[in-house]
């Protein structure tokens, strides 16, 4: 499995639940678009790629301590900003803005963005509607994730069940019902957050108590995370407390999942969701809106034999184009997959069944 809570920790070690302290970095080359506008306020700073600045004021320039690094060539790789500014970039069409503020007098760079394209594609994006299970026994499998998480249960338009968020999630979790039995390690697997040692026993003991058990993924006995099973087997992490890479994440800090550079790249662009890691082949993204980071831990990726038991549901949005996005998320790197099920997008449950860069399974849905 790969790592939870954070981008994959140390070589040669169970990657699964290791801690990596936030750190800042170059931003990946995919995520800022030539030619934007860097402005602070109403000053123009400079355009992305020029190798210079071109300031309303001419104080403010490439090299001043609350101006903006450039490096020759096309891309923009590091933005610094005084206390509490925020950074956008704007271009035809086209924006990229960062998310949050800058923290303290020493020029902190800054490290989540959020990348779009015009306002209208904006609108028409994709949007992760669902976590999707797999499970022998929905409805139990739901009982057990509802009674971990305090989610509420609600019914699910194709004859499964679901879990509504009662926090900043913002997708559901939805259980399906299936005949295949679970016989390999998923792909993706939940870290679950904590806020003191105490809080890490008594969300142990709560899950243990509807039915989890530990399981033996090769882990340390000094690790700080606990790796247990659900009622089916699906693997997930308790993260302890002094986890930093999730620490301003919610109870569920991240989907951490087995996959390259590419698939994390592929998922940044599909969604809309910024990098908020880009290192030595790991990556991580994160909703503009906040709720959990979804996490790639790069080479060695494990073989996939046979279709996966979770995967995502997207949906574009009501009155938006699916055929259309389709479209987008075939010329970013997805590929069809043809179930022999019939999913032909046809009808008011009808779905699209695709495949990432990695051979992962996912469905696109009606908008809604």
């Amino acid at each position: 499995m790969k790592p939870a809570g954070g981008p994959p920790g140390e070589r040669g070690r169970d990657r699964l639940g290791t801690d990596r302290a936030a750190r800042p970095g170059a931003l990946s080359r995919r995520g800022i678009l030539k030619g934007a506008a860097v402005t602070v306020g109403a000053a123009t700073l400079g355009v992305v790629g020029t190798g210079e600045a071109h300031a309303e004021d001419a104080a403010r320039t490439a090299t001043s301590p609350d101006g903006i690094p450039y490096r020759d060539g096309d891309w923009l790789i590091q933005v610094f900003a005084a206390q509490s500014q925020e950074i956008e970039y704007l271009a035809a069409g086209d924006a990229v803005s960062r998310l949050g503020f800058c923290s303290g007098a020493d020029k902190v760079p800054c490290r989540q963005w959020s990348v779009s394209g015009s306002e209208m594609r904006r609108r028409m994006t994709c949007q992760l509607f669902a976590l999707s299970f797999y499970a022998s026994q929905p409805l139990r499998l739901a009982r057990f994730w509802s009674g971990v998480l305090g989610w509420e249960l609600a019914d699910d338009p194709q004859d499964g069940v679901a879990l509504l968020p009662s926090d900043d999630t913002g997708f559901r979790i939805r259980f399906l019902p299936t005949e295949e039995p679970k016989t390999v390690q998923n792909r993706m697997h939940f870290d679950l957050t904590s806020t003191s040692p105490e809080d890490q026993r008594q969300t142990v003991t709560r899950a243990l108590g509807l039915g989890g058990r530990h399981i033996d993924i090769g882990q340390s006995p000094d690790d700080d995370h606990v790796v247990l099973a659900d009622p089916e087997g699906n693997e997930f992490c308790v993260i302890g407390p002094d986890n930093k890479f999730l620490a301003d994440c919610g109870f569920v800090g991240a989907l951490a999942c087995d996959g390259s550079q590419e698939v994390g790249y592929f998922w940044s662009e599909a969604l809309g969701w910024p990098l908020v890691w880009d290192q030595d082949q790991e990556t991580a993204i994160r909703s503009p809106h906040g709720g959990p980071k979804i996490t790639w831990g790069g080479p060695p990726v494990a073989p996939k034999p046979g279709r996966n038991r979770l995967y995502f549901d997207l949906a574009p949005p009501a009155h938006g184009d699916r055929q259309a996005e389709i479209d987008r998320l075939l010329s970013l790197g997805a590929t069809r997959i043809d179930t022999g099920q019939g999913d032909t997008g046809q009808g008011d449950t009808g779905q699209v069944v695709l495949a990432d860069p990695d051979g992962n399974e996912f469905c696109v849905l009606t908008p809604r």
